[in-house]
């Protein structure tokens, strides 16, 4: 492919084109940047297969007319791109075009097309729907003037190359035109083939412009990359050089990026990179995670082919109950991750002395729910209990036939009825759930005897 060295000088309120010469500074934050190589013509493909045409939906086509009659360009940027070009359908479309938000109002009022959700008008981003049946969100080109490392504040511009530019993979810049046609200015396409992962230009100023960048790498690298250990050195050194940056980003964005990393390719070799990086503490994990715990649970989750819940992974590394709160404010997890990673933390030194199917439904038998349930079955597997695991699975308490109205007349209060109650279900669970309510009842008076001699 021929290939050029385009002269831009990027600064904060303009754009400079230059028509000669081989090379040029790019402002970038205040930063020179040296413009990344490009090519000169960035149509290298036509596509015409059935993944492409499987998106070429009425309404699309409708949106399209209406671009072309108003004289814009519109095409489908980014990630669904790239999955296109993997023959995988995309889930979702972002389109790109050289229209200005007001003037994509002006033709969408004009052909009575309904816009809904503005929130993203300030981004530059409009979202049509057509026919009542399909969400279209336009995105005008843009340029970033000023970023703090989480947001950015961005120019308007009609440059398909400098919002390339601003993406933060090279696999992730390129567009597709509804006539087909796949415009690559940074080789993104070359890199796909290769399966390799690099950031658009220089990749400390990629990280800079957002720190989540640096999950978002690693996540792609899952997706993408042949070998699990095949980063190049520049791309870990800006990593190291910036992960602090990671302090400035919300937990939730972190926690949504690194539980797809844990539920793909190469979960333990990124991961364990990721920490080399020194990402642990900005992450709220601890300063020295237990990483053989981690690293023997990713190995039995691959060796056995299982499925585990990401927070397990991180939960593993854990100590203490402590740690998991840590964990847990900082990448504000649901509920359920949070009482998992609890129950495996405070459960993960059991040892039963005696039958272990035997001990864990006992311990079913005190705790409701298939929350319960799962959790023991999470435990299970990462101590290699499989056949354990998927008897607990299958296993369905009977309901326990004693209950606090019949306990009335025994005028046991506050906590002795929580008691009796656990002992009688220790007593049913042992007599394999055969005992029945009157048989159960005379047990009452003989474990009241004897809690109150415990406690004389």
């Amino acid at each position: 492919h021929k290939m050029i060295l385009n002269k831009h000088l990027f600064h904060i309120n303009n754009i400079y084109n230059f028509d000669k010469g081989y090379a040029t500074w790019q402002i970038v934050n205040m930063k020179e940047e040296l413009m990344p190589l490009s090519r000169s013509n960035p149509v290298i493909k036509k596509l015409d297969d059935p993944i492409y045409h499987s998106i070429l939906t009425p309404e699309l086509n409708i949106l399209t007319q209406i671009f072309k009659m108003y004289n814009y360009d519109l095409k489908i940027a980014g990630g669904a791109v790239r999955d296109i070009l993997m023959n995988i359908k995309p889930k979702d479309l972002d389109f790109a075009t050289d229209a200005t938000p007001e003037e994509m109002k002006i033709m969408f009022e004009k052909e009575n097309i309904r816009m809904i959700n503005n929130k993203g008008e300030n981004h530059g981003t409009i979202t049509a729907r057509i026919n009542d049946k399909e969400n279209f969100e336009v995105t005008t080109l843009r340029i970033d003037t000023h970023t703090d490392g989480r947001h950015a504040k961005v120019k308007f511009t009609t440059d398909w190359k400098l919002d390339a530019l601003r993406r933060d993979l090279t696999i992730n810049s390129m567009f597709l035109d509804l006539d087909g046609r796949v415009y690559d200015y940074f080789f993104g396409y070359d890199d796909l083939q290769k399966k390799r992962i690099v950031f658009v230009g220089n990749p400390t100023n990629r990280i800079k412009e957002d720190y989540l960048r640096i999950l978002r790498y690693f996540r792609f690298y899952g997706k993408i990359a042949a070998q699990p250990a095949a980063h190049e050195e520049t791309i870990i050194m800006a990593i190291k050089e910036n992960v602090h940056g990671l302090r400035r980003i919300s937990g939730e964005r972190i926690w949504s990026e690194w539980s797809k990393i844990l539920s793909g390719n190469y979960a333990k070799e990124l991961t364990l990179q990721m920490l080399k990086c020194d990402i642990a503490r900005h992450v709220g994990l601890p300063e020295n995670p237990n990483i053989k715990n981690f690293e023997d649970v990713s190995d039995i989750a691959k060796r056995n082919n299982i499925s585990l819940q990401p927070i397990t992974f991180l939960a593993v590394m854990l100590k203490d109950e402590d740690e998991v709160f840590q964990l847990h404010n900082r990448l504000k997890l649901s509920a359920f991750e949070r009482d998992l990673a609890l129950f495996l933390v405070t459960n993960w030194q059991n040892n039963p002395s005696v039958d272990i199917l035997k001990f864990y439904k006992r311990f079913l038998i005190h705790k409701k729910g298939n929350i319960t349930k799962s959790y023991i079955c999470e435990l299970l597997k990462c101590k290699q209990h499989f056949s354990f695991a998927k008897d607990i699975e299958q296993f369905e308490i009977p309901r326990f036939p004693v209950n606090g109205f019949m306990l009335q007349q025994y005028s046991l209060k506050g906590k002795m009825m929580g008691i009796v109650i656990k002992k009688l279900k220790d007593i049913w669970f042992d007599k394999d759930f055969k005992t029945n309510v009157e048989e159960l009842l005379q047990e009452v008076p003989q474990i009241i005897n004897e809690l109150k001699n415990e406690n004389s």
